[in-house]
């Protein structure tokens, strides 16, 4: 049987997006992922939309490898310095009241407060623009 070139390609196209899909490793979102078996965020609020987090974390105190939809973020309280490891490396931010950050893209990362005070933080992610495929989301603390 021949193939239509049209056709060929469409098949080709569509391995290639099963196969992209199926590298996905499941991580917990932000809300199950915790530390050392605990959590470190709280939901404040979840609707169709968004689902908003105030997550606190102690000098010494992290945040397990975990992804975020697209988000806006605000530091509540705090100056500190965030270790921030994310495939591409480690990185140190400054952290402090008042600043903010976003992402319109999925992020995935760890977070350890490596500085001398406590920070928390509100985040609000765009549920709306989570692609990830549900069983790429492993369930983390939310299982228990």
């Amino acid at each position: 049987m021949l193939l239509r070139p049209q056709i060929f390609a469409s098949i080709f196209a569509l391995a290639a997006c099963a196969t992209a899909s199926a590298q996905i490793a499941p991580l917990p979102m932000a809300l199950c992922a915790g530390w050392e078996g605990e959590r470190v965020c709280e939901q404040l609020h979840e609707d169709a939309q968004i689902r908003v987090l105030r997550c606190t974390f102690p000098p010494g105190v992290g945040h397990d490898m975990h992804y975020h939809p697209p988000h806006f973020g605000y530091v509540v309280s705090g100056e500190s310095v965030m270790r921030i490891t994310t495939a591409a490396g480690v990185r140190e931010t400054p952290v402090r009241t008042g600043g903010s950050f976003s992402n319109d893209a999925e992020i995935q990362h760890a977070a350890l407060n490596i500085g001398a005070e406590t920070t928390t933080y509100l985040i609000v992610e765009k549920k709306y623009a989570d692609v990830r495929a549900p069983e790429a989301v492993a369930p983390g603390l939310c299982a228990h």
